[in-house]
């Protein structure tokens, strides 16, 4: 296995069984987000969810090597994906927000 296995069973975990089981990223983490948020007690955005995921598989790579770790390695890609793409997903929010028009009171 190499880095393009690695890339195309992430891919692959991230678009199909999984989105079909848990629905899309977006969707997914902020519904984690919203209870992370009110059990920690602040504001957790779907974002940290991924970087949070990420960590997780991070600290379990430490106690893997060899082909035990590849399961880990490919939801580790998997994770940052999603990190990466639920960024772009909320920078295009705010700048939409940012750019409305602002609605009057009366």
């Amino acid at each position: 296995m190499d880095r393009i296995d690695i890339l195309k069973q992430a891919t692959n975990l991230t678009t199909n069984d999984r989105q079909k089981s848990y629905g899309t990223p977006y969707r997914n983490h902020a519904r984690i987000a919203r209870f992370w948020s009110d059990y920690l007690g602040f504001e957790v955005s779907s974002e940290q969810v991924a970087i949070c995921m990420v960590l997780l598989k991070v600290a379990r790579l430490m106690e893997q090597s060899g082909s035990e770790a590849i399961d880990t390695f490919v939801d580790l890609t998997a994770y940052a994906a999603i990190s990466g793409e639920l960024a772009i997903i909320e920078e295009s929010r705010q700048k939409l927000e940012k750019n409305s028009p602002k609605k009057r009171t009366k």
